[in-house]
């Protein structure tokens, strides 16, 4: 695993596959709730994304999941309203590992999940994850992103 900071988003426009943090939340409409951190990056970007989020929460449940056109979920939460779960980002970092061979993938890059909104703390996060992704991943400590 690898880390630096940069622009999410710049990396995305280079062809790098981004995993953006995510929760489990579907709200009734069918669409997946993308409040805060990556995910409302994303959401302002890609006006498809809550709603096959949503449709894959509903057929898969909380999981990473290939959403299409580089973009990649990453769950750290259960709800919204709950603090983001180490558990969960482990599990995750193992289920992007496997996608990531299984897609043939060369470089995936994430910000440090569950960091910003889920709060917790990175020393903690990077001891759980690093023995899980090798250097194709880079978590990166994010600065602006280039779109908005």
């Amino acid at each position: 695993m690898r880390e630096a900071i940069t622009d999410l988003w710049e990396l995305h426009s280079r062809g790098v596959v981004v995993a953006v943090t995510t929760n489990g939340l579907v709200v009734p409409s069918g669409v997946a709730n993308l409040g805060r951190g990556t995910a409302l990056q994303a959401s302002k970007h890609y006006p498809w994304l809550a709603a096959r989020l949503g449709a894959s929460l509903a057929t898969h449940g909380n999981h990473v999941a290939n959403l299409g056109e580089r973009i990649v979920s990453f769950p750290v939460e259960h709800s919204p309203l709950e603090p983001a779960d180490l558990r969960l980002v482990t599990r995750s970092a193992r289920e992007l590992s496997a996608l990531a061979d299984a897609e043939g993938w060369t470089e995936v890059a994430l910000g440090r999940p569950g960091c910003g909104g889920g709060g917790l703390v990175w020393a903690d996060v990077r001891k759980a994850i690093a023995p899980l992704l090798d250097d194709r991943f880079l978590v990166v400590t994010l600065s602006e992103p280039g779109f908005g």
